[in-house]
């Protein structure tokens, strides 16, 4: 697929695999001896969520949430369209999103699964645009920090919907 002129590749394919890898051990590591229920917020995550539940050595459930903070490029209300289906009260949750941007959608959720008292709950994202959000939210597991730019591919897609396909993170090249 041709990039869009006047793109750049963020993060290759390869560095991906790599962090991902080496978040699967970290998250194998902490979680050791425990079961875990993976929820990853859709659509964006799906991608991220493949690649790392492969990593992940541990027995684990999986499950996903659809929500969304976004309208085009533009941050907006949150909106959940679907919710967990598995009980997770008394279960070690990992929350797995796509991007950490203005902490909106993590947050969100995260105040809406407390609420089911599960025994643990952590959140992982792949990207984590730190200028964007207040401080205070933070993901638990980050896989890149990246500045304010407008990027898609690997799950994340442009204003357009596409892109979600890449197997690499772009953007566009400041001015």
């Amino acid at each position: 697929m041709k990039l869009p002129e006047g793109t750049r590749i963020f993060f290759s394919e390869a560095e991906i695999a790599e962090r991902v890898a080496q978040l699967g051990e970290t998250i194998s590591t902490d979680y050791a001896g425990k079961t875990l229920l993976l929820i990853a917020i859709t659509n964006g995550s799906v991608p991220f969520a493949a690649d790392l539940m492969r990593k992940l050595d541990l027995d684990l459930y999986f499950d996903t949430m659809k929500a969304a903070s976004y309208q085009g490029v533009r941050s907006g209300d949150l909106k959940i369209r679907e919710i967990v289906r598995q009980d997770i009260k008394g279960r070690h949750v990992l929350l797995l999103d796509d991007i950490l941007d203005t902490g909106n959608t993590l947050r969100g959720i995260r105040e809406l699964l407390l609420k089911e008292a599960p025994a643990s709950l952590k959140t992982c994202v792949l990207l984590d645009k730190k200028c964007a959000h207040a401080p205070e939210i933070m993901a638990d597991y980050t896989g890149f920090s990246i500045g304010n730019a407008f990027i898609f591919g690997y799950g994340l897609d442009d204003a357009d919907n596409r892109y979600r396909n890449l197997p690499f993170i772009a953007g566009p090249v400041p001015r």
